[in-house]
């Protein structure tokens, strides 16, 4: 009898495909696509099932026909620089895959900010043991989250194009791009600010809010983003009314909100540090406080918006 297959023999390689080239698999290599990963699932065969619905007399189950099939692969990566300035981090493919551009300043910084037009994909390669699952086309969303005592990481949801899983050859793969994180703390997460105010903050996280949908028509299948929807939510120390008031910054029915500058940033060691800002942010509904450990903290919610267009974040890193 053969050997089982070891769940902890995942490799996930993937690869940006050319912009013109939707659906056409880049090959990518474990030399230099390799993802470091956790939290991972696949979805292989996502869809629907319709019923043939015949009329027979007799009773009993129906025939369904598998319709509008498509993959899904998500999963965790470390939010962390190259480890030189200027130099794309190993998990770029997956935030632009998530509708963002990548603007590469060598020897300074790396910049990615939303884009509605031009957006890339990604194929994915999956493995578990030798059995290869193929992931194409493929759009995502994610999360970037950045807890006290805690490693950031930006967690992916890739939806692609349907294929049938087959044998292949593991490959050897190389993990030296992905660099040690540091764990968010006072020393290692400098700034965490909002309205220009350096709080004391237990959470952060921005939603990318791509809303990813297949479209499986006739003469065309694909995975698009056909909308997006960002949020921000931080818990934070409570503060003096006069120093933040977060009913006041919600506005009212007769006052319009008004906007606040967001910024957090993690990493002190250069090229590992990773900036966020949205600059244009306003508050959502104040919820009321909560309490840890005896201490008061407030739960605030935040939309960043866009002011010239694609501009309502920007991740950078230094």
């Amino acid at each position: 009898m053969a050997e089982p297959i070891r769940w902890n023999s995942k490799i996930i390689l993937i690869k940006a495909e050319p912009l013109n080239a939707y659906g056409l698999d880049p090959t990518p290599t474990g030399a230099a696509n390799a993802m470091l990963m956790t939290n991972v699932q696949f979805q292989p065969m996502e869809g629907q099932e319709v019923s043939r619905n015949l009329e027979l007399p007799y009773q009993g189950a129906q025939e369904s026909i598998n319709v509008g099939l498509y993959c899904v692969l998500t999963g965790d990566v470390e939010l962390v620089g190259s480890g030189t300035k200027g130099t794309a981090p190993a998990w770029s493919p997956l935030i632009r895959a998530c509708g963002a551009a990548e603007v590469l300043t060598p020897g300074t910084s790396v910049e990615y900010t939303p884009i509605t037009d031009g957006q890339e994909s990604v194929a994915a390669y999956f493995l578990v043991g030798t059995n290869r699952y193929v992931l194409l086309g493929g759009r995502a969303t994610g999360t970037i989250t950045v807890n006290a005592a805690g490693i950031p990481v930006l967690r992916v949801t890739i939806t692609g194009l349907f294929t049938i899983p087959e044998v292949a050859v593991r490959p050897a793969v190389d993990m030296t791009k992905w660099k040690k994180p540091q764990a968010a703390s006072k020393a290692t997460t400098p700034k965490y600010k909002i309205a220009g105010i350096d709080f004391v903050g237990r959470d952060f996280s921005l939603n990318l809010g791509c809303d990813v949908q297949p479209r499986m028509l006739f003469n065309q299948e694909r995975v698009l983003i056909v909308d997006k929807a960002e949020s921000i939510a931080m818990t934070v120390e409570a503060v003096p009314f006069t120093t933040y008031n977060p009913v006041a910054r919600a506005g009212s029915a007769t006052d319009e909100a008004p906007r606040v500058p967001i910024e957090v940033e993690h990493g002190t060691i250069a090229g590992r540090i990773v900036n966020i800002k949205a600059d244009t942010c306003v508050q959502g509904r104040f919820a009321g406080s909560q309490e840890n450990q005896k201490i008061e903290e407030w739960p605030l919610t935040f939309v960043p918006l866009p002011t010239a267009g694609n501009d309502q974040w920007k991740i950078t890193l230094t």
